[in-house]
């Protein structure tokens, strides 16, 4: 049913990020109308038309970019090189614009696209869905409540057991932004900052692992946030048994919690927002909050990676601030540099340094 008003977004790419996240939320969000789907894939072609009937197909953002008085958004979600010229041009063609991460392939790249939508009077976001994970607000809300006391170390791991490279984001140079602290860290950042805000300080150790790949899939991020709390942040392409995707140490308690948040995996296989039961974790992977010999089941809040694009929604519509700011995609890239000069120089660094 088309929404009468809506916005009319169109979604560059239908690869694994345009058709298992951005093109299901878009589709059930009150405001918006997916309007359009860019690729020139075959298949990915004959996927969106059999999924979203009646919405159009374009074959490249550059058809975007000449009508686009017929979109309000584009949804950036092409490979990671493309993000940067993308966005800019969306933003100077009049459109607003969601870009998926990593933003940029560099901090001084974002900062420019920023300024390019404050010149425009375009609406700019960063599409950091995972800050609405169920195990991540779960541990939020822990915090919140003082029930862990004062906390002074956040571990945090995407870990996962690929050892064959394939794919796009197996390959690259630098400025293509590929490689897992670009991909994954980009989510164990965002996440870390806001929880424990800015960092003083980066250590990282970054590596490639699998023979023939040309790209760090297996590194480990120490920041020192200015509150004192120290976050052990690591990702990995080659673990075949996962420790603990979170662990929080406070002065009085301990959380911690295995497993995944379950959205990627309903979205991946046809879930959608709206189905009874979605964004719900099961009982056998909820997490324990110790106290010495005493530990206590923790429910997983409810996932709602949905909420971003309602966000965007009462932005276009009611002059709502975006669900992620911008600044806070290039606080994140500050590190993610910081990161990779740390482990090229095998040093400490700190976010913003100017590099030698």
């Amino acid at each position: 049913m088309r929404e009468e008003g809506a916005a009319r977004v169109a979604l560059a790419g239908f690869g694994l990020a345009g058709s298992a996240f951005h093109a299901p939320l878009i589709a059930v969000t009150p405001g918006l109308r997916l309007a359009a789907i860019v690729t020139r894939d075959a298949e990915r072609t004959a996927k969106a038309r059999a999924t979203y009937p009646g919405v159009e197909i374009l074959p490249d953002v550059e058809t975007v970019l000449t009508r686009a008085g017929d979109f309000e958004l584009l949804v950036v979600a092409t490979p990671n090189r493309t993000h940067v010229p993308f966005a800019r041009g969306a933003l100077r063609a009049g459109l607003h614009v969601v870009v998926d991460k990593p933003f940029a392939a560099t901090a001084g790249e974002g900062r420019a696209l920023i300024e390019e939508a404050r010149r425009s009077g375009r609406l700019l976001s960063v599409f950091q869905n995972r800050r609405w994970d169920g195990d991540f607000l779960t541990v939020r809300d822990l915090l919140e409540r003082g029930a862990l006391g004062t906390p002074y170390r956040f571990e945090s791991r995407f870990e996962r057991w690929r050892p064959a490279p394939a794919g796009w984001k197996n390959e690259g140079t630098p400025e293509d932004a590929t490689g897992l602290v670009y991909d994954l860290g980009s989510h164990l950042i965002d996440q870390a900052l806001q929880l424990f805000g800015p960092v003083a300080s980066v250590y990282a150790e970054e590596d490639e692992r699998r023979p023939g790949t040309a790209i760090v899939d297996d590194a480990y991020v120490a920041l020192t946030h200015a509150s004192g709390v120290r976050s052990h942040l690591q990702v990995s392409s080659i673990v075949a048994e996962p420790a603990a995707r979170f662990r929080v140490l406070g002065a009085e308690a301990t959380f911690t919690k295995f497993g995944l948040d379950v959205q990627e995996a309903a979205l991946r296989a046809g879930a959608r927002p709206v189905d009874a039961g979605y964004g719900e974790e099961p009982r056998e992977r909820w997490g324990r909050l110790a106290r010495g010999s005493e530990s206590s089941v923790v429910e997983t809040k409810r996932g709602a990676y949905q909420r971003f694009y309602e966000g965007m929604a009462a932005a276009l519509r009611g002059g709502a601030p975006v669900p992620v700011d911008a600044h806070d995609a290039v606080a994140g890239l500050e590190i993610i540099e910081a990161a990779n000069r740390s482990a090229r120089e095998r040093r400490m660094t700190t976010p913003g340094e100017v590099g030698r």
